[in-house]
């Protein structure tokens, strides 16, 4: 299928039914397809031809989400920019993968203004909600549109053709580009709708609050191609978040763990909000604190269901599902609940040593994934790409196992590994540790420079407000689970830890201000 194929399954299955709501203002089928079609005849019109890269900067918002849906209908490819993003780094991202189409909102034509001297590749400009005189050349949709047809378009589709070119995010240096296909997409859908089922008369829900150029907007388009409703909050409000889950029945909804934590600090969050409409209650993109999992699973019910991706193989590599949280009608164990669930059907995954031989089951190795979900590979960097593509199989750079069960548990990023006195240090295996800790919101464990070790353990920990613990009593409790080698020589307390725009502790920005000072590199 085309990735366009699973929004024109929900339009042709329910044309008149509600797709979106954002605000309390709905949105039909019928209404959001035939603006996609405008806007792929518009885009056509204009010349451009498949795999052009066109970008939306712009917020949760469903003129721009359909901005999105209008390039794929065109063949075109979807250039994902964060809304939350520094200008520059959403520059380089345009420059650097030939986005040759830009729509956006007009909150953001000041900084697009100051920007468009430096991007001669653009050839379109496109507001989505008005005018913006600040952008040259600039035409509002309304007007850009206004004479194209409300008809689907007829274009020539392989399956590998690129229609997503998404940003690695730069937090290991100068972002990559990421070249998913009709494929690898389709097979991400197909994934997530064998993962979560729903019967027959079951009305979908999806709730949009994680930003939709990143997971959000790929978590939507199967609830979209059940005919579902997706209702998208525009603001990163936790109030209008848990608001919306009551009032719409929400059935699905995506945070990472960082957002999830906040939730669970509201005292008696579930006499305050009704949660009995979820069915799966997705967490990832990080890893997550099993005790505030388990803490999760207590106050807003047996709903959380864990995930596994990457961009270059699109948020399904694994799935734990629900009921894997469970075994013989309690709570499972810590081991189950640190993994991430069985790999996904569609897929083969394998634990592979430096060798690129397979391991024993049980045995530590790199994660890697084959089959139809892996990227085409990274965009004018075929370098890049033979690193990471190695005889079919994507080398994802993250460190795991999988047990006797088959659940895939991953130990750490490759590159995020401590070898302190010769021992290897995985440190999510410390801060699964620290986060069990009733005083810590977050914490982040890294490898500084050590004259004697050559790198030592360090905790840089975030504390629950008006709590305290000291880093004595921390590096004890690591010594207890742990044992010495393990355990943090020291720790420092930081009020808010580096995070990317979805969430992710920016750990090399950390190690940064430890090994700057140091022959040594990151």
């Amino acid at each position: 299928m085309a990735i366009i194929d699973f929004f024109d399954r929900g339009w042709r299955s329910n044309p008149s039914g509600t797709a979106y709501i954002q605000d309390e203002r709905e949105y039909s089928f019928n209404e959001v397809g035939e603006l996609s079609c405008r806007i792929a005849n518009a885009l056509l019109a204009e010349g451009f031809a498949k795999e052009t890269k066109g970008a939306v900067w712009a917020l949760n918002d469903v003129p721009a989400w359909a901005c999105t849906l209008g390039l794929w209908r065109a063949n075109l490819c979807w250039l994902p920019v964060g809304a939350r993003n520094a200008a520059e780094e959403n520059h380089y991202v345009l420059d650097a993968f030939d986005c040759e189409i830009l729509f956006f909102q007009k909150y953001f034509a000041p900084v697009i203004a100051e920007l468009q001297p430096r991007l001669p590749k653009i050839k379109c400009w496109v507001c989505v909600d008005g005018e913006a005189a600040e952008v040259a050349a600039a035409i509002s949709l309304e007007s850009w549109i206004k004479d194209q047809p409300a008809t689907r378009v007829q274009v020539q589709v392989d399956l590998d053709d690129v229609v997503m070119l998404s940003s690695t995010g730069g937090t290991t240096g100068m972002p990559k580009g990421v070249m998913n296909t009709h494929r690898s997409l389709q097979t991400f859908c197909a994934h997530f709708m064998i993962g979560c089922p729903y019967g027959s008369e079951d009305r979908v829900v999806n709730l949009a609050a994680a930003p939709m150029t990143h997971t959000a907007g790929l978590l939507s388009l199967p609830c979209t191609s059940r005919g579902g409703t997706v209702v998208v909050v525009t603001r990163p409000d936790p109030a209008l978040l848990l608001a919306a889950i009551p009032t719409h029945r929400v059935t699905e909804m995506f945070l990472p763990p960082t957002v999830i934590y906040r939730l669970l600090d509201i005292p008696d969050l579930n006499q305050k909000v009704d949660f009995s409409s979820l069915k799966y209650f997705m967490y990832g993109a990080a890893p997550m604190s099993v005790e505030k999992l388990k803490q999760a699973i207590e106050v807003i019910g047996p709903v959380m269901m864990g995930g596994y991706g990457q961009t270059e193989a699109p948020a399904s590599i694994a799935y734990l599902p629900p009921d894997a949280h469970f075994v013989g009608g309690k709570v499972a164990s810590d081991a189950r609940l640190s993994s991430v669930g069985q790999p996904n059907p569609l897929i083969h995954v394998e634990i592979l040593n430096d060798d690129n031989q397979i391991v024993a089951q049980g045995e530590t190795g790199e994660i890697c994934v084959q089959g139809d979900l892996v990227m085409k590979g990274y965009y004018k960097a075929p370098d890049k790409t033979a690193e990471t593509i190695i005889d079919g199989w994507l080398h994802t750079g993250d460190v795991g196992h999988i047990d006797s069960e088959g659940y895939l548990h991953i130990t750490d990023r490759k590159k995020d590994m401590i070898i302190s006195g010769g021992f290897n240090v995985y440190p999510s295996e410390v801060e699964q540790v620290i986060w069990g800790h009733p005083a810590v919101q977050d914490c982040a464990v890294i490898g500084v420079p050590d004259a004697t070790w050559g790198e030592a353990v360090k905790a840089v920990v975030e504390l629950n407000a008006g709590q305290s613990v000291s880093a004595e009593e921390l590096i004890a409790l690591c010594k207890d689970k742990l044992g010495s080698v393990k355990a943090p020589k020291s720790v420092d307390f930081i009020e808010i830890l580096p995070r990317s725009p979805v969430g992710k502790v920016l750990k090399k920005d950390l190690r940064a201000q430890y090994w700057n000072t140091s022959d040594r590199k990151i």
